[in-house]
């Protein structure tokens, strides 16, 4: 299990990360959305992960999901490296309704983020224009590169949620154990 805090004057936030764990999540970040997505990504990952996140949503959510992510990448760097003995790459696309989503990842210890999500506004109180940077503060964190694409979809929950969902699904398989040693051909990642 890996822990991590993080108090800064905005946010105040606790996690605790079992990267082969049962899915389960616990999640209080004081922003529903994304409490939503998180036990999602929980799920879908089979990652379990509690967080607690305290922070200045009276101004706006940006701090909390923006920080959220950077501990949630945080702990994954320090679950996932020195990386050996697992698959490495990792895809995935999770279709919601009329939506789908797609995501190729990569543990690449090289982060890098593509980010196709060609929605705009907000779902409920949420702004949307978050989730990009929710996903690029985690793969920056973790040292992941990924692509997440939207394939089609109209509706902004699903389309999200999706992303969310392959995102989980495609790291859950890049973190399928592999015998082989180090997934590269330099020796280390």
């Amino acid at each position: 299990m890996i822990q991590k805090n993080r108090q800064t004057k905005e946010t105040d936030i606790t996690l605790s990360l079992t990267l082969y764990g049962e899915g389960k999540g616990t999640i209080a970040t004081g922003v529903g959305f994304l409490d939503h997505m998180l036990e999602s990504f929980a799920k879908h990952s089979w990652i379990d992960l509690e967080i607690s996140c305290i922070g200045d949503t009276h101004i706006d959510d940006h701090h909390s999901v923006e920080d959220v992510g950077i501990v949630l990448g945080q702990a994954l760097r320090e679950a996932i490296f020195p990386i050996q003995a697992v698959e490495r790459f990792g895809n995935s696309i999770v279709v919601m309704d009329e939506a789908a989503v797609s995501c190729d990842l990569d543990l690449s210890n090289r982060p890098f983020l593509v980010c196709e999500l060609p929605i705009e506004g907000k779902v409920g109180q949420f702004d949307v224009e978050l989730v990009e940077e929710f996903f690029r503060a985690v793969v920056f964190g973790a040292g992941i590169s990924a692509h997440i694409i939207m394939q089609r979809g109209r509706n902004k929950h699903h389309i999200i949620e999706g992303a969310f969902k392959a995102f989980a699904v495609a790291l859950r398989r890049a973190l399928v154990r592999n015998d082989q040693g180090i997934p590269s051909t330099k020796g280390v990642l």
